[in-house]
Formats: C-alpha cells, sequence, structure tokens
C-alpha cells in the first residue's frame, strides 16, 4: 500500500493512522475496508461518532435525498427546514418523553466547541471563572476545554498556562475518600485555597480516562453538591451519550437533570460534523452572537441526526445495547479475564475496557492492539499510559459479529502474555 504521501506531507500530528497500517477505502456496518478489500472488525467506532454504523442504510437515504434536491448546504445559524426538523423530532421524540427541558445551542462542529461555550456560558451565568473537573478527564483540545482535561501529554501541546481548573480526584481513585465531603472542604475551608466554582464538568463514564464509571449515588451527590452551592452541574456526553451506555443519555440512570448538557460525535448521525449545549431555560442567557461560528448547525449533518434519531427510535438502540452489554460483560468474565489475575474490566452499554496496567511490561496493551490489527481487528487503547483496551463496536453490532471481535482480543491477550 502506497503511505508516502501521508508520510512525506502530512504533519507529524498524526495520530491513530500510526497504529493501524493499511489505506482504508470503503465502510460498511460494522466492517473497514482495506484498498486491496481487505475486511475489518470496526471496534473504534470513529472514536464514538458512528454508534449507528458505517454508511448507515436508513440515513444514507434522506442524506442522498436532500443532496441530488439540491438542498441548502451552509446556512450559518438561518432558520432552515432541515434543522427545524432535527429540532422538533428531538425535543418532541427524545427530551419531553424523558422529562427535560432544554434550549438547543449549536455550536462549532466538534465536542471541545460544545464544551467551550458550556464554559463561557457557566462563567457568564455565575460571574465566577473557576471550574471543577475530574481527575482523568478528557474534554477537548482547545484551551478551556484543554484547561479542565487532564492527559499530561495533551496540556503540554498547549503552549500556554492552563488555569482556572481545580482538579477533584475522581472516586473510583481513591476509594477511602469521599470525593463529595472533599469538595464540600474545598468550598468550606477558607485555606484550601480553592475558588468556588461556576460548574462543575462531569463524564459520567471516562472513556479516553480508562472507561471508568461513576455510580448513579455519587452522580446524584454531585448533582446535589451543585444544588447546594450554586454550581452549575456540567455533563460532558459527547463520546458516551447517543446511547452508548444503554440509554441516550448517559446520566439517565442516576434520575439528575444536569443544567447544561455537551454532545457531539454520533449526535451527527452519519458522522457528520455536528455539536450542541442543552442548556436549562434559565441559563440561556446568551446575546446574540455573543458565541458563534462559521460553521454551526452543519445542514447535512442535521439531515443526518434527524434520521439518526428516527432510527434509534424505530429500531430500539437502547434495547439492543443493553443486550449487547450482557454479552459483552458475561464474555469478558468469562473468557479474558481468566487468563491473567492482573486483568481488571469495566464498562457500560458497549464500551468497555481491558486494564491491562498491572502486568509489569512496557507497551503490554500497544502490542495487543497490534495483534488485534494482525487478526483484523481495528480497536484502539485508553487511560494512564494507554493501559486500557477500549472495547467500542457500532451499536448495531450484531452477536456473531461482537463475539467474533472479543475472541480476536481474547486470543490477542493471550499470546502477549506468552511472551512474558
Amino acid at each position: 500500500m502506497n503511505t508516502k504521501p501521508f508520510e512525506l506531507y502530512e504533519s507529524e500530528v498524526r495520530s491513530y493512522c500510526r497504529h493501524f497500517p493499511a489505506v482504508f477505502a470503503r465502510a460498511k456496518d460494522c466492517f473497514i475496508f482495506d484498498e486491496d478489500g481487505k475486511r475489518y472488525i470496526d471496534f473504534f467506532c470513529g472514536a464514538g461518532a458512528l454508534n449507528y454504523g458505517h454508511n448507515n442504510e436508513y440515513i444514507k437515504k434522506d442524506v442522498l435525498e436532500y443532496l441530488e434536491g439540491d438542498g441548502l448546504m451552509h446556512a450559518l445559524d438561518l432558520y432552515t427546514v432541515p434543522k427545524r426538523r432535527f429540532i422538533s423530532t428531538f425535543e418532541e421524540k427524545v427530551l419531553k418523553p424523558r422529562g427535560l427541558d432544554y434550549r438547543i445551542q449549536f455550536t462549532g462542529p466538534t465536542g471541545t466547541n460544545a464544551n467551550e461555550a458550556a464554559l463561557k456560558l457557566a462563567r457568564k451565568v455565575t460571574g465566577r471563572t473557576n471550574v471543577f473537573a475530574m481527575m482523568g478527564a478528557f474534554h477537548g483540545m482547545t484551551l478551556g476545554s484543554l484547561a479542565i482535561t487532564t492527559d499530561q501529554s495533551h496540556r503540554k501541546g498547549s503552549g500556554v498556562p492552563l488555569t482556572n481548573a481545580t482538579f477533584i480526584p475522581a472516586p473510583y481513585m481513591y476509594p477511602e475518600l469521599d470525593t463529595i465531603a472533599y469538595m464540600r472542604d474545598l468550598l468550606e475551608d477558607d485555606h484550601s485555597g480553592a475558588e468556588k466554582p461556576a460548574a462543575l464538568f462531569v463524564e459520567t463514564l471516562q472513556a479516553e480516562g480508562g472507561i471508568n464509571v461513576m455510580s448513579s449515588e455519587w452522580l446524584r451527590a454531585a448533582y446535589d453538591l451543585c444544588r447546594e452551592y450554586g454550581i452549575l452541574f456540567v455533563v460532558d456526553d459527547i463520546q458516551v451519550g447517543c446511547c452508548r451506555t444503554g440509554e441516550f443519555f448517559s446520566f439517565e440512570r442516576a434520575g439528575i437533570q444536569p443544567d447544561i448538557v455537551t454532545m457531539s460525535k454520533s449526535i451527527g448521525g452519519y458522522g457528520f460534523p455536528l455539536a450542541l449545549v442543552l442548556i436549562k431555560p434559565e441559563y440561556d442567557i446568551w446575546a446574540p452572537a455573543e458565541h458563534n461560528g462559521t460553521f454551526r448547525g452543519n445542514q447535512l449533518a442535521f439531515v443526518a441526526a434527524n434520521a439518526g434519531l428516527e432510527y434509534m427510535l424505530d429500531n430500539k438502540i437502547e434495547e439492543h445495547v443493553r443486550e449487547m452489554e450482557t454479552v459483552a460483560h458475561d464474555f469478558i468474565a468469562r473468557e479474558i479475564l481468566p487468563l491473567d489475575a492482573r486483568l481488571t474490566a469495566r464498562g457500560r452499554g458497549l464500551i468497555w475496557g481491558i486494564d491491562c496496567s498491572k502486568i509489569p511490561a512496557e507497551g503490554f496493551s500497544g502490542r495487543v492492539l497490534d495483534r488485534c490489527f494482525g487478526k483484523d481487528l481495528i480497536i484502539e487503547s485508553c487511560g494512564r499510559k494507554g493501559s486500557v483496551v477500549k472495547i467500542m463496536p457500532p451499536l448495531v453490532i450484531e452477536k456473531d459479529i461482537l463475539l467474533k471481535g472479543l475472541e480476536i482480543v481474547r486470543d490477542s491477550i493471550a499470546e502477549e502474555l506468552k511472551t512474558l
């Protein structure tokens, strides 16, 4: 395969391609094909942007019809037919049945754009600049979002001080530490050194941080703490929303209603760029154009997003994810964890992590990924030092394909263990 143009002319910043030495040409459902026609099972899912699979037929039909009809492609924030249709579907079929009342803000097309807007709005609402965020968090790569992201390698790329954030130990890090009491102490102790924050930013399941699940009890307690102190509770649902955890919103299991929710990735329906911020009406205090962007509200993404919501509802994707969750959980417990007592696993829905951090071999998980790729499975890692093998297939995956992918993960880990 000819990769010379990439290696000669593309920036050194490229990342994922370094792990998968192939040139890809097409994709369908849960499979990606390289230019030689070789088929790979996809456990990467566009980093969470392709929940409904590659080239979903239901969504593609609406996209092609819109293109063939010379539909408006760029409109800034003008009123358009695709945006009206998406808003109506989202409000009437997703939010209202869940008892949720949110205004929708369309930002620039990526997740970090949504988080930047949420940060600005929280500060505008409260008049405060500091933000509480969790250790292990990933919220984006632009400066505001990066300031509340903890990965050291990402932060080093900023080139400037990253400020106005206080990081809270995530509850899974120190089981003996009551992190809710810790935050209360930061707020009450006049020697804590922490400024009262505008918001607490939370991922209910830290994906890039290592597939770490925040318990429903902890989420409720954190939400109540924010209510008590007048702090906005913000949920970043960019990667684990859109049914990834078995519910459309990952926070539903906790029975809470965040003040602000950010979404991107699979809300675009087909892999199209789209990002939005859900805002409780009382906090929607933006002045016109106070936060904007040339590509806020991609019209083709609105078409695909609306079709994606219809597909999700008509095909009971939440229910399917919960069924596949049992398949994944049982296979991991029965076939993978017994390979070595030092392996652990975490996850919900169709996002799971095999934690290899206790295997005393540098680069172990990376070599597992290489073995998986050699067996025609595309899969990535996450967490501290990339030590967690991240299982994240399209949500439409069928049982036999899911099991085939999991078997490749099992065999790859087993083979790598034999080399130690």
